[in-house]
């Protein structure tokens, strides 16, 4: 049983740390944000590397957030068909669309890689960081995208629902259906 306990706590972390990562980028964006107003309109020497830093925090804001830190509630789905029919149609909504997004993220990888691996000729213009490391997220979005969503065919082809959305969990609360 401990190590069930300690299983599930170290996933806990896990999770907290993944769900940290754009937080940390939104704060250093905005750290960057303020120092680049006060070089500009204080010292009256603006600085590049600013805005560099924060294009590539949004970039791994964006695709961190959606692959490592969404969940499957936090998705965005056309409620107006996807609520108004049954589960096992919602059940059958999510394995399609499961499938298809693993065809698709399967097989845009090997020119996805392809493109990556190529881009360590170039460097970013002010912190000189190869563009490599800047798009490799894009290849953890990817995978990890890959992976959500055989998890999500495999839930859905066992027979299990979906997670209430937020807004699903807020109108069953206020006892709205």
């Amino acid at each position: 049983m401990q190590k069930l306990t300690t299983s599930s706590r170290l996933l806990k972390h896990a999770r907290q740390l993944a769900d940290a990562v754009p937080a940390i980028l939104l704060a250093a964006m905005f750290v960057c944000f303020i120092i680049q107003v006060f070089m500009r309109y204080v010292m009256d020497s603006p600085v590049g590397w600013t805005v560099e830093v924060c294009v590539i925090a949004w970039l791994w804001i964006l695709l961190w957030g959606q692959s490592v830190s969404a969940t499957e509630a936090d998705e965005i789905r056309f409620d107006i068909v996807y609520g108004s029919v049954g589960p096992e149609v919602r059940r059958w909504f999510r394995m399609i669309f499961s499938v298809f997004l693993v065809g698709i993220y399967m097989w845009s990888l090997p020119a996805l890689w392809d493109f990556v691996t190529f881009m360590k000729i170039q460097e970013t213009s002010y912190l000189d960081i190869p563009f490599n490391w800047v798009y490799s997220i894009a290849l953890i979005f990817s995978v990890a995208s890959i992976l959500r969503y055989l998890w999500i065919l495999w839930t859905a082809a066992k027979g299990q629902d979906a997670p209430a959305t937020t807004a699903e969990a807020a109108s069953r609360k206020d006892g709205v259906e």
